[in-house]
């Protein structure tokens, strides 16, 4: 599609804006919009955003990294293959975007860009990353400034589905209206909490729509004079919010993953590779503060580096597959994910880490079929990040995840991150609690 085939599109649709979204470093999405006049112009070479954007953490607090501060600019260039209409803002449609140099060529510092660097390395083996995002949200009214849960209801009830019908089949009907297909529905734990799984597709294809189903979320949520958040602790008392990613290598329509009776021994390397760097991984994958309200024993996220099948205690589950379609349905799934992270960083992170247990031929530990947190010290597995610090920490000591990532984009990542942890460290559970609900 061209600029000006995709401008027509806009015309036809009747659209006055069309968004040109990213993911900052800090996991909020931004945009900036182009009117229609000059949208041609734009769709072809983008729109200009200060470089200080990639310092600026999730408090809008702008970090002093050498390079990314008042002076130079980046170009917001749009891949037009991701253009949609938005069923939820009235004559608005969006489009994802690269960070680009003036001159054209990709910045070091572009989150999708990273990503797309990473799938050509599969792609150099003849293989690619499909995935699928799992992501559970909570439902709220607002009332005089304080978030009240739509409903206090049960696991999978379905009173609770009841009392978000409506909201639900316009959200359904969203993100069908932006070809992104649902796969599953359901109320969730937590009061007010809901979860939707979406189909699985290549990774930047995965990470871009990950980024449309967030938006879509909290759209239809304000049509309808609610607030969704899919913050990973959005109550003190209440269970948390994750965004699971189940992933699977195939080779051309062969699941790389399957194996007559189970995992081929391709999947094994690269799940011990994740293994291996899962506590730095965990500074792209679960990269916020409150993430660690969630990351604990007894949460269903996986507290302690292992894998097990159908457990989910463990951060990385093997799901069982399906009678009749073993080879289709057989994944991994990353329960050590929430929506505060970057997905384009996160996805890159996974297959950087999974790569490395490929070329070095790793090997999988026994799988833990039991809750680790069960097991007596000497036998539990090593405990992950108990804290965003930890994760941190963890993420500038693993040289092969930074290698991955460049200079140019590992710096102002840190920066970001380890600013948060400063910012809401100094601040009280209150404050922690509404600007994590009210920024994811």
């Amino acid at each position: 599609m061209t600029p000006e085939e995709l401008a027509r599109k806009a015309d036809t649709a009747g659209l006055r804006l069309v968004r040109f979204l990213w993911c900052g470093n800090d996991g909020t999405i931004r945009a900036k919009a182009s009117s229609r006049h000059g949208l041609e112009g734009r769709l072809a070479r983008g729109i200009g955003v200060t470089r200080a954007m990639q310092a600026m953490n999730a408090l809008d607090q702008l970090q002093p990294v050498e390079g990314y501060g008042p002076v130079g600019e980046f170009r917001l260039v749009p891949d037009l293959d991701t253009f949609r209409p938005l069923p939820y803002a009235p004559n608005t449609g969006v489009v994802l975007t690269d960070h680009v140099l003036p001159d054209g060529t990709p910045a070091g510092v572009c989150q999708r860009t990273f990503l797309k660097r990473q799938q050509e390395r599969l792609r150099e083996r003849g293989l690619d990353l499909r995935a699928a995002f799992e992501n559970e949200f909570s439902l709220a009214r607002c009332d005089d400034g304080d978030y009240t849960p739509v409903d206090t209801s049960l696991c999978f009830s379905t009173i609770a589905m009841a009392k978000s019908r409506e909201y639900v089949d316009a959200l359904v009907a969203a993100l069908e209206s932006q070809r992104i297909p649902l796969e599953q529905y359901y109320a969730e734990l937590g009061h007010g909490q809901q979860e939707v799984s979406t189909a699985h597709a290549s990774a930047v294809q995965a990470a871009d729509e990950q980024i449309l189903v967030r938006e879509t979320i909290r759209g239809v949520a304000a049509e309808q004079e609610l607030v969704a958040s899919l913050a990973p602790k959005p109550w003190a008392d209440v269970a948390g919010n994750g965004a699971h990613v189940h992933f699977s290598l195939w080779e051309g329509e062969q699941n790389r993953f399957y194996a007559e009776g189970g995992l081929s021994e391709l999947a094994e390397q690269f799940l011990a590779g994740v293994l291996e760097h899962l506590p730095g991984l965990c500074g792209l994958t679960a990269p916020s503060f409150q993430s660690y309200a969630r990351i604990a024993p007894g949460m269903w996220a996986g507290a302690y580096a292992c894998w097990g099948h159908d457990n989910r205690e463990a951060p990385v589950r093997v799901p069982s597959p399906f009678l009749g379609v073993e080879e289709a349905s057989t994944n991994a799934e990353l329960k050590a994910v929430d929506a505060t992270c970057n997905p384009y960083l996160a996805l890159g992170g996974i297959i950087a880490a999974g790569l490395d247990g490929v070329e070095r031929g790793l090997v999988l530990p026994d799988p833990v079929n039991v809750d680790p947190a069960t097991l007596p010290d000497g036998e539990r597995p090593r405990p992950l990040p108990a804290t965003q610090a930890e994760a941190l920490d963890a993420l500038a000591a693993d040289d092969v995840l930074i290698g991955a990532l460049g200079d140019e984009l590992a710096r102002p990542y840190l920066a970001v991150r380890r600013s948060e942890w400063a910012a809401f460290s100094a601040e009280d559970e209150e404050f922690t609690l509404q600007h994590h609900f009210e920024k994811y």
